[in-house]
This record gives C-alpha cells, structure tokens and sequence, in this order.
C-alpha cells in the first residue's frame, strides 16, 4: 500500500468542517464576536470597539469591492500610526486584495517606482504626504492609482487630492459585508518593499499563512497574552508594523496609535492607557532614555518592549531598564514578515550583573515559535557552522514565516532560496548555546534607525556629481541611529568639493534618512581589476561595531 493510499489517508480528505485557511482576518473576527464592547483602538480622543472596527473594516471592503478590487489587485497606503492605517491591514484583504503599505520618508522618484511596479488601483494618502504623492503621480509611467484622502484633524496642514474621503468611502460601504478568506492560505496578503543592492527596491510578497502565523509568534515571543495594550511606536508600514495589526487582533488587545514618535507623549500615553507592550529601532528606545524629565525607577510603569535593528548598545538595554521598559531583542528582514528570531530569554538571566544580561540579551537569537529554523550555514557547503562564537557564516531562515518572493523576479527569488534556505546577505556565528550573532553585513545595507538603505543607491546618486570620480559607501556607527551612511569619495584630477557640498547635493537627490552623514575624501583602495575593496572602507570606520558592538 503507498504512502498516499494508506488507512490514514483513505475518506479522510479536507472538508470546510476540518480545514479552514490561515489568515489573520479570522482573528478581527473572533474579537468581534466575543469582546464587542471592549476597546480596539484609541487615538486623539477618538475610540473604536471590536465589534466597531470590525464593521469599519467590512464597510470599507465593501466599498473596494463596489470599485471592482478583488483578487490579486494592489491598495497602497501612504499613512502614518492612525486608525485607518491600522483598518486597511484587514479590511483590503478582506476584499481579497493586496496591501502595499509605503514607507512615509521616501522621496516621490521611489514612491512612483513602486506604485508602477505593484500596479496600485487605489492609494490612502495623509494630508502630511500629499505633496510628495502628488508629485509621485506625475512621474509614474503607468496607470495612477484612485486617489482617497485620510483627514487626521490631529495634523494642521496638507491638502486634499483625492476623489473621495476616508470615512465617506466608510459610509457608503455596507455593514453586512461578507469578508472574502482566501480560498489559499498561499495567496499575497502584502507587497512590502525592501531595499536591494540595487538601485530599485524589491516588492516582497508575503501570504496570509506566514501573516497568521508570525502574528501569533509576536504574542508568545513578546509575552503579550490576552488584552495587551499595545503603544505603536513603530512605523505600521515597516514589514506592516511587523505583523503587529493582526497581533493585536489575535490577542483582543487595545491599538494606541501614535502619530510620529514623541517622547513627551509617549511618556502620557503609557499611564494615560496603562501602555504594557511596544516596539521600535534603537532610536525610539535611546531618545526615551535621553528625554529630559523621563520617570523612573518606581516611577516609571513596567512595559515590555521589543526591540530590532543593529544589535542594541548595552548603554540603551540597561537605560531602558532604568525608565521601566523591559527589553526583548528580536532580529529579522521584511523577506520574513519583520522578527523572526528572538534572543529568548533564559532562567537566571534576571540575576544576572547589568552588563552580564545586557549581553547576553543584544544576540540575535533563536527561531520564532512557529518558524522553523534560523542559523549561520557555510553558504557554499549549506552545512551549519560550529557553535564556537568565531566560525563566520550566513545568516538564514526557514519555514512558514517566510516571503512568497519577490513580486516579477524570479532570479532574485531563486537566489534569495538557494539549497532550500532564504538567505539574508547577514553574516554571523553561533554560541556555544546555538544563538545567532550578527558580526557583518553581506548585502551593502545600511539599517539606520530600523530603516533599510542600500549603499549602492546612495553610490549611484555620488556618482551623478560632477567632481566625483569614485564612490562608496558603507555603515558607520552613530549612537542615535545604530548605524548611518557614510561616502568615501575620490574627486577628479583638479575638482574640489566640501563635505557640505556632497551631503547637500545628496539630500537634494534622495530621503534625507539616506544621505551620507560623513564623507571621508581619500584614494579609494581597489583591487588590480579595480573592485572597490569595501572591506577595508568599513575597517577604517568600525562598521561591524554599528551592529555588534
């Protein structure tokens, strides 16, 4: 008898009784129906139940649906930690579309790019950001994207350019619409794009198993359990708010949205809403410590806070502490739906000295609960390296919680999966205990502030100018952003430019948040077939201490 026709198999197929697809929709639905009444969502004054945001997002499908949205179309959404941000990572699948959710610091070349490459039908867009979408719809090439305006009567400022508003398209959507599951858990849920070592970005497509499933881990990697209260510092299009939206949802907890990050109302909002988790890049957590007035010690209400990026310093582990937010490091890429692997805390690490934990916590660490696997494998054996904390490798991942590729580039996605492992671009080791340790970068990114720039694109920009001969740029480490960009430059033979010069006219072509913050002018050391010897660049400013340091 084969494998396929043994007793456990025969009459015992999938029914609807037996088999339900993963999606996170489901979670929006089961706490609507079993804590209508308690509190969703909270922002400048206005509140949402479960079962209200529940039919302001059905009411919005509803009304993608009327404008024809279905299957495998793109919304993308250029808009800050607000209600509507946070509703449209339901209420776009549910209409069995896909979310693109936009970086809000890109510049308007980047935003036009994207909105081609993942073909928007329709685009969200804050009062702050019309400006730059504005000028992004002129230079798309194809088709533009139905334009719907999100008033924030917290942002004075802005105008609209959009055909219809926020909360009438709301209105006008019906209650009783039936949210569309995924007839596949395999099918896109997001588009989110990542920076390459090329110029243009890739479009990472994740499905509505991993969203489900990574949304799950975040509640037992972070310790949220039931009804947490959930302060969102960090960016809801980062990875989507690295599947936070639909994890608050799966644990009936309470979204108090932010704005941007400000540390005097972060400081009101934590007792104000008895905040008890949160996330964010290094910064967030080193401009908490550094604000003036912070409260501490018995003072300060206990919060538990992950944290990604470069590697923590031990000096903001142990500030956190001091200000009552206990931190949790969790590592990972957009390609895995944001962390994936976490620094899991073991018995007696409390006891440790200060400075004993705070290393021990700024690992990389382990797989998620409900991935795989994470480790270093010698990426031309596919073997894993030995836990001696010196053996150099790649960093990879394994599982669920992994993209579907990258959306119109199949190299890009072969590679990426090459001998059945996702390949980050990270290097590291592993301990003696089996953790992973970051100790260099493969790829040419720069992560500054929880943000991915590739070197190259800053390069190409350096390259436009007319004094510079040769160009690169690699990580520098920078105590508030974790790492920034920093352009080692080769003028012409008898041109001359300032650091000012290079920095301005960089800023003038790009995000601010990706222009170099030193320029170093020099020979660029090269190899004999003149390859830019990026090695010996980071050497020169301790690049791998912006990530292990």
């Amino acid at each position: 008898m084969s494998a396929a026709q043994n007793q456990y198999s025969i009459g015992l197929e999938k029914t609807p009784a037996n088999y339900v697809p993963l999606t996170p929709l489901s979670f929006l639905a089961r706490s609507a129906a079993v804590y209508p009444d308690q509190v969703s969502t909270v922002y400048e004054g206005r509140s949402f139940t479960w079962a209200e945001t529940y039919e302001r997002c059905r009411r919005f499908a509803s009304w993608l649906a009327g404008r024809g949205i279905g299957n495998g179309d793109t919304i993308a959404a250029m808009l800050p930690n607000i209600p509507a941000m946070n509703e449209v990572h339901f209420a776009v699948p549910m209409a069995g579309a896909v979310l693109n959710a936009l970086n809000i610091r890109l510049d308007a070349p980047s935003i036009a790019f994207q909105l081609d490459h993942g073909g928007a039908k329709i685009i969200l867009v804050d009062p702050e950001f019309t400006g730059v979408i504005a000028e992004a719809l002129t230079l798309m090439k194809g088709p533009k994207p139905f334009v719907v305006d999100v008033d924030d009567a917290a942002f004075a400022g802005g105008k609209r350019i959009g055909e219809i508003e926020y909360e009438a398209a709301v209105a006008q959507g019906d209650p009783g619409f039936v949210a569309r599951l995924p007839g596949d858990e395999w099918d896109a849920i997001a588009l989110s794009y990542t920076s390459g070592t090329t110029g243009n970005p890739k479009g990472v497509v994740t499905h509505h198993r991993g969203a489900y499933l990574n949304a799950v881990s975040n509640i037992l990697a972070g310790n949220l359990g039931q009804h947490p209260v959930y302060l969102w510092t960090l960016p809801m299009f980062h990875c989507n708010g690295w599947c936070f939206p639909w994890t608050v949802a799966a644990s009936a907890g309470i979204n108090v949205c932010l704005r941007k990050v400000d540390p005097a109302k972060i400081f009101e909002l934590i007792p104000k809403h008895g905040v008890t988790h949160m996330c964010g890049a290094p910064i967030v957590y080193n401009t908490l410590i550094n604000t003036p007035g912070a409260p501490k010690g018995d003072k300060a209400r206990r919060v538990v806070g992950l944290i990604a990026g470069a590697a923590p310093p031990v000096a903001v582990l142990e500030g956190a502490e001091s200000i009552g937010i206990k931190l949790t490091h969790v590592y990972g890429l957009t390609e895995v739906y944001g962390p994936a692997s976490v620094c899991a805390e073991q018995p007696g690490w409390d006891e440790l000295p200060a400075d004993q934990r705070a290393q021990m916590k700024r690992r990389q660490g382990v797989p998620y609960p409900l991935e795989e696997a994470v480790t270093v494998l010698d990426p031309a054996t596919m073997q894993e390296v030995p836990r001696d904390g010196e053996t150099i490798g790649e960093v990879m991942f394994r599982g669920n919680i992994v993209m579907k590729g990258y959306l119109k580039n199949e190299k890009a996605t072969q590679e990426a999966f090459a001998g059945g492992w996702f390949h980050t671009g990270d290097l590291g080791v592993l301990d003696e205990h089996g953790y992973v340790i970051i100790k260099d970068r493969s790829k040419d990114i720069i992560i500054s502030g929880g943000e991915n720039i590739s070197s190259v694109e800053v390069e190409d920009v350096l390259y436009k100018h007319p004094a510079v001969l040769f160009a690169a740029v690699v990580a520098k480490p920078d105590s508030k952003w974790g790492e920034v960009p920093c352009a080692f430059v080769e003028l012409k033979d008898g041109a001359k430019a300032t650091e000012a010069e290079i920095i301005a006219y960089c800023r003038s072509h790009m995000s601010g948040f990706k222009t170099p913050k030193a320029v170093v002018f020099g020979v660029i050391p090269k190899t004999s077939t003149g390859k830019i010897q990026k090695f010996m660049l980071r050497e020169q400013v301790d690049s791998a201490k912006a990530i292990s340091a």
